[in-house]
Order: C-alpha cells, then sequence, then structure tokens
C-alpha cells in the first residue's frame, strides 16, 4: 500500500528492515545506542562493528531524539537510531516523544540531503507501546513532514508481522480519508 505525499511516496511493507536498499534505515534504538533486542540488535548484526563503534563515539541518545551513523554492511549507506518512548500508559508524554522521534529522524535525513527513509515501528516491540495508537502517530507525523519543505521522496514503513501491517493499513486509510 502506498499514497502521495506532495512529491513523495509514503509506503507500507511486510519485511525486514535490514535489507531495504533506501539511503537510510532508521533503528528503534536504545537510549545507551549499546544495541538490544529485536529491530536494534537485528540492524548491528546486519551492519557489523562499524556501527557500533560510531555509536559509542555518539555515546547516546535522549527519548524522542534521533543521531545518524554509517549503515556499515547494510544496503542502507546510513542508519539513523531513533529513540522512541517505553509505553507507561499514555500518561507521561508518550504520544508527543513518538513523535518526536519520527520527525527528528526525518529532520536528520534531510540534513544529510537523503531522499529515501525506511522505518521500523518504533517503541512497538519491547518499550510495548500499542501498535494502533502508535501507527496512527508515526504515519500523521511523516505525513506531516512530507507535506513541508524536504528533499525526501520516499518513506517506506517496513513492518515485521502481518498484524503489524494491517495496523499500519487500517492508520493510513484513515489519516488519506
Amino acid at each position: 500500500m502506498q499514497i502521495k505525499v506532495g512529491d513523495a511516496t509514503l509506503s507500507l511493507v511486510k519485511g525486514d528492515i535490514t535489507q531495504q536498499d533506501t539511503d537510510a534505515i532508521v533503528n528503534a534504538a536504545n537510549s545507551g545506542l549499546v544495541g538490544g533486542g529485536g529491530v536494534d540488535g537485528a540492524i548491528h548484526r546486519a551492519g557489523g562493528r562499524a556501527i557500533m563503534e560510531e555509536c559509542r563515539q555518539i555515546g547516546g541518545c535522549r527519548t524522542g531524539e534521533a543521531v545518524i551513523t554509517t549503515g556499515g554492511r547494510l544496503k542502507a549507506r546510513f542508519v539513523i537510531h531513533a529513540v522512541g518512548p517505553r509505553w507507561a500508559g499514555g500518561e507521561s508524554g508518550e504520544p508527543e516523544l513518538l513523535a518526536s522521534a519520527y520527525r527528528r529522524s526525518l529532520e536528520v535525513a534531510d540534513e544529510e540531503g537523503l531522499r529515501s527513509v525506511s522505518f521500523p515501528s518504533i517503541s512497538t516491540g519491547a518499550y510495548g507501546y500499542p501498535i494502533d495508537a502508535a501507527a496512527e502517530i508515526a504515519l500523521r507525523t511523516v505525513k506531516g513532514h512530507l507535506e513541508g519543505r524536504t528533499g525526501i521522496k520516499s518513506v517506506t514503513f517496513v513492518l515485521f508481522s502481518d498484524e503489524d501491517l494491517a495496523e499500519y493499513r487500517k492508520a493510513l486509510s484513515s489519516l488519506s480519508e
């Protein structure tokens, strides 16, 4: 499923984010940038030591922020490490922090002159963010960025499961009505 947003295309696919051939893939990182499980671990394993070495030099990243490193051995030239919030019931600023993680990722991509970015579903794995709410925030934030001044021409959400893809499709359908 895909829609046009200004001069850009916003797409949803089921797949493995480590296999995306875009300028950058986004990592659902932890604040220490030390690697972990899920998407984070998969990206570090597939991309190799160079990513971790740059992460160590950066030292960390606050929740709602994003930093960029090499893509190492990945097809993508860069990895944008975005730190989403842990779900704590929704009353601790989680929606704003999640939107900020997506927005900052796109701002970093624009600062680097990147034209294509692939995202996972940030914070919906080990951090426990409800997928339906996260999908709506992610897509609304990315669509809003693409409607503004940006050089980004392609954003792809790469979802791991059929269930996650279905939630993102539902959110995208309601957003494009």
